[in-house]
């Protein structure tokens, strides 16, 4: 399949990565995985203008408000968190145990 062209430089080379070390050859995969690199170009967008602007503005009774694209940066994410576990990639886990690798804990 071809990397779809509305895809960021960064999301077409995930886009191809993912989908050739999991094989995915589907029409479901291939759409899943597509809307999964375009969340993640949408939440991008939205932190790049929120860097911009910052985080907060006045509204026009000189109240603090939340950026708008605030909203639209968390809700991306989460699209693309879900749309990569909807595809059920089989990861290997890092470590065999939860918590700190061994040697790492300090002494006092």
């Amino acid at each position: 399949m071809k990397t779809p062209k509305n895809l960021s430089k960064w999301a077409k080379k995930l886009f191809r990565e993912i989908l050739n070390e999991f094989s995915i050859d589907d029409p479901a995969g291939l759409a899943i995985l597509k809307t999964a690199m375009e969340a993640w170009d949408r939440s991008r967008e939205a932190r790049e203008a929120i860097d911009r602007d910052g985080p907060t503005y006045m509204d026009r009774f000189g109240c603090p408000k939340g950026h708008p694209l605030l909203t639209v940066e968390r809700d991306s994410r989460s699209q693309f968190l879900q749309a990569l576990k909807a595809l059920n990639l089989d990861i290997e886990p890092l470590r065999d145990a939860a918590g700190r690798p061994p040697g790492t804990t300090k002494r006092r």
